[in-house]
């Protein structure tokens, strides 16, 4: 009995020292990822998303807040703060790309017999 519970919070003390291993080493990353970014990287972000914006919009499938995240973007540039840039134009990118997607699927919807 008495092994079993030793061997049980042996086992949870290995599992949480391997969650904050885990968890500084991501945060390590991240951190080293922001002071990578550049003015370049902010630009070629800021034009996938225009281009995923442009690309939804072709089929009325632009979201109400994408272009505003790409403003956002486009003045956090300017004011040099290119992680926060590259930020918000990736989640516009994803935005423009998700709405292409969901005109695209429906575009053939079939209404039920009963909304006729």
């Amino acid at each position: 009995m008495r092994k079993t519970k030793y061997l049980g919070i042996l086992v949870l003390a290995f599992i949480l020292v391997g969650g904050i291993g885990c968890a500084t080493a991501s945060s390590d990353k991240m951190s080293s990822m922001k002071t990578e970014m550049t003015a370049d990287d902010a630009t070629a972000a800021i034009a996938a998303a225009d281009a995923a914006r442009k690309k939804a919009g072709s089929v009325s499938g632009e979201w109400r807040d994408t272009g505003k995240i790409i403003g956002e973007a486009e003045e956090a540039a300017k004011a040099g703060d290119f992680a926060k840039a590259v930020k918000l134009a990736n989640k516009a990118k994803v935005q423009g790309e998700r709405g292409y997607e969901q005109m695209v699927s429906q575009e053939k919807l079939r209404l039920p017999s009963y909304f006729k």
